[in-house]
């Protein structure tokens, strides 16, 4: 069956019976996962259908956030689940549930990410991409009139966020590979991780699905052969920078975009968000300034992942996510914290390239 010993199975195993006329499952498939604590079983029904089984071993916490929201008496994969069904946008049909035991049955979906997909086809690159874009517009714009008592809006992209996330590039990505700062490097350091977060949370807040990327969004052709991208992890979903979603995804560490790709993806999101052209140089910016950000980030976790989780499989991701901040920092120097920053980060990145978290 397979070696998920901690994964309820006979929880699911009545799940089954319940969804299939009271007939145990013809197999089950143990899937991938991913940098999470959740686990996730293929079920293959005797009727010939299948599902997907989620387990969530801590469902009500994050795996990210780093700040306790206000209690809920419902997981937050399903309030999000319920606020995106409401906003259009197209998730997994939940099809069962046992929440005492951490057990979600949601729709199959298949096995076509957007990595995937485009691995086969990539001539449907720009078709896809846009699409996303204007996907992720699109919620953003019918987020703005929902009811504002919901879990997204109960917790945000704050400047303690946004600088623990910073902060974790340095704890993973270069103290704990053994590379210790100077007092020089430590004060700039800290100046920018204190600048970055003050300026992104400067600006006005949107819905960011928070991990918004090629992993994260299912190909699926529909009935009339048309593709529809549907979206899967979203249950950190919270308020932040308008740009967030978009360096997910135009900088996505698994995937390579020209600048002029990503620039026609941008115009392409003030196009769907109904914004004047002439606010290209600031989104233009924004963009840049939040790929700094995030890009540290992840390259702090992937390292994290391995180390805390015995997961090495990010690890060959952590140099090509930290050129995409010296590219994004190059934009930036006119600003001197930025600047002093991006020659710091220089010296550290030629470390990095003999460390030994780098061979996976």
């Amino acid at each position: 069956m397979n070696d998920k010993t901690d994964f309820p199975w006979e929880p699911l195993k009545r799940c089954i019976r319940r969804l299939d006329n009271d007939r145990p499952a013809r197999s089950l498939e143990a899937m991938p996962g991913g940098a999470s604590t959740r686990s996730f079983v293929r079920v293959h029904f005797e009727s010939g259908a299948s599902a997907v089984a989620m387990y969530f071993p801590e469902a009500m916490k994050s795996d990210e956030l780093t700040k306790p929201v206000s209690a809920v008496d419902q997981w937050p994969f399903l309030q999000v689940h319920a606020l995106l069904t409401a906003c259009n946008v197209a998730v997994p049909k939940i099809l069962a549930e046992d929440c005492e035991q951490g057990l979600l049955l949601v729709e199959d979906l298949g096995q076509d990410t957007l990595a995937n997909y485009l691995d086969r086809t990539p001539a449907r690159r720009s078709d896809l991409y846009q699409m996303a874009v204007r996907d992720l517009a699109r919620a953003q714009i019918a987020f703005e009139s929902k009811p504002g008592d919901t879990i997204v809006n109960r917790r945000a992209f704050d400047y303690d966020l946004l600088h623990w996330e910073v902060d974790h590039f340095r704890q993973w990505a270069l103290e704990a590979q053994g590379i210790q700062l100077s007092k020089v490097e430590a004060g700039v350091f800290d100046a920018a991780a204190s600048q970055i977060a003050r300026e992104a949370e400067s600006w006005p807040r949107a819905f960011v699905h928070r991990d918004y990327q090629s992993r994260n969004l299912m190909v699926r052709q529909e009935p009339d052969k048309s593709l529809k991208l549907y979206w899967i992890d979203f249950q950190d979903a919270l308020l932040g920078p308008r740009v967030y979603d978009l360096v997910a995804l135009l900088n996505d560490s698994y995937q390579t975009f020209t600048t002029e790709f990503i620039d026609h993806r941008l115009w392409d999101y003030l196009e769907y968000r109904g914004r004047p052209s002439s606010e290209f140089a600031q989104l233009r910016f924004e963009f840049d300034w939040m790929t700094v950000q995030r890009k540290l980030k992840d390259a702090g976790r992937f390292v994290f992942i391995d180390r805390a989780k015995g997961n090495s499989s990010f690890l060959r991701f952590v140099l090509p996510t930290i050129s995409k901040v010296s590219i994004a920092l190059a934009n930036l120097r006119s600003d001197p914290v930025m600047a002093a920053f991006a020659n710091c980060l220089e010296g550290w990145f030629e470390k990095l390239k003999s460390a030994p978290a780098q061979t996976p």
